[in-house]
């Protein structure tokens, strides 16, 4: 398995609405993805800019193939991209990580 968690913080209170609505659309096409085992984004309660993207693939090589989908190429680059920072970060399951 590939974990993947995306740290997202949106800059400017007038792009949240539209961030989440996209994030919102991206799902259902991430989740329709071959290797994809499961695609959740999260909104802080507290901090409404803020979003955390917890990803599961198969593989790795199945999660790269994810950059050419219609998820990626059709909301997450033109929409999402222009108005977030974001961190990347592979991840381990700290029960996986022993």
């Amino acid at each position: 398995m590939f974990d993947l968690i995306v740290i997202v913080r949106v800059p400017e209170p007038a792009d949240i609405a539209p961030v989440a609505d996209a994030l919102a659309r991206m799902r259902p096409l991430c989740l329709d993805e071959d290797g994809c085992v499961s695609w959740e984004a999260y909104q802080s309660q507290d901090e409404p800019g803020r979003f955390v993207l917890v990803e599961r693939w198969e593989s790795r090589s199945h999660w790269e193939a994810h950059d050419s989908g219609d998820a990626i190429q059709k909301i997450y680059v033109p929409e999402l991209l222009p108005r977030i920072e974001r961190e990347v970060h592979p991840s381990t399951p700290v029960s996986s990580a022993q």
